[in-house]
């Protein structure tokens, strides 16, 4: 009789491994608003390649988000999110459909230098604390919302913005995260339209997306009890190493 690890093939231990990281990945962002597709996507690119796993990432991101709406529902400040999502939805599908001419290769190098250069502008934004009005974030939400498109994540881009509007904590993960709920889902809709979004990515991205709730709502109980502050390493070590090995996935999928 085979022992259990050699029954296990490799693609049932990327299975098993992609699960374990997403509750992880669960955990992260909803403690500091962003990370899950920061922490996912490498795994995901290895495993599935680009093309798949930029929609994968695309349900299983809806799950994430809507999961951090649900816990601060309460919370959530509907004006920043109004203003955001106004301009941001037609941006991410305009962003999805210049995704669609891309190819894997570059998507693979745009996603790891992106990833790595949110590093420095993050601290660069974060370091300049503007008060901005809640129709102030029209702005952002356009820019960032054709990069929501053609990317995965911008979850560390949005976060000055949200928070020079006075948001914190719970107010500010619900609210952030409402705002990319509607973004990602205009992004879907192009990605759908276009046959970018097949079953067999949807049926991926709704497990992987499950495991992202578990790991939301793990972390409501520990939000309160820690501040943001203590993660700004977290957040840097985060965007590089995933920047890294998505570079690495690049040279990896070259030879």
């Amino acid at each position: 009789m085979a022992s259990l690890p050699a029954a296990i093939g490799p693609l049932e231990w990327s299975y098993l491994l992609i699960a374990l990281m997403a509750v992880l990945a669960g955990l992260v962002g909803g403690l500091i608003g962003f990370g899950s597709s920061i922490i996912l996507m490498p795994i995901l690119v290895w495993t599935f390649g680009p093309k798949m796993a930029v929609p994968i990432m695309a349900v299983a991101a809806l799950f994430a988000n809507a999961s951090r709406v649900w816990i601060w529902w309460r919370a959530l400040s509907w004006p920043p999110v109004l203003w955001y999502a106004l301009a941001g939805m037609p941006a991410a599908a305009l962003g999805a459909r210049t995704f669609v001419a891309l190819s894997p290769r570059l998507i693979e190098a745009v996603l790891g230098v992106v990833l790595i250069l949110m590093i420095p502008a993050r601290r660069w934004l974060a370091a300049r604390r503007w008060q901005l009005k809640a129709w102030h974030l029209l702005f952002p939400g356009l820019a960032i919302g054709y990069l929501s498109g053609l990317m995965v994540s911008t979850g560390p881009v949005n976060t000055p913005f949200f928070l020079a509007h006075g948001l914190v904590k719970g107010s500010f993960i619900g609210s952030e995260a409402l705002a990319s709920l509607l973004v990602f889902a205009s992004k879907a809709v192009v990605l759908r339209s276009y046959e970018l979004l097949p079953l067999a990515a949807i049926i991926k991205g709704v497990m992987v997306g499950l495991a992202l709730t578990l790991g939301a709502f793990l972390s409501k109980r520990i939000l309160e009890r820690i501040r943001v502050e203590q993660f700004q390493l977290l957040m840097d070590g985060v965007l590089l190493l995933a920047g890294l090995s998505m570079l690495g996935a690049l040279f990896h999928h070259a030879g």
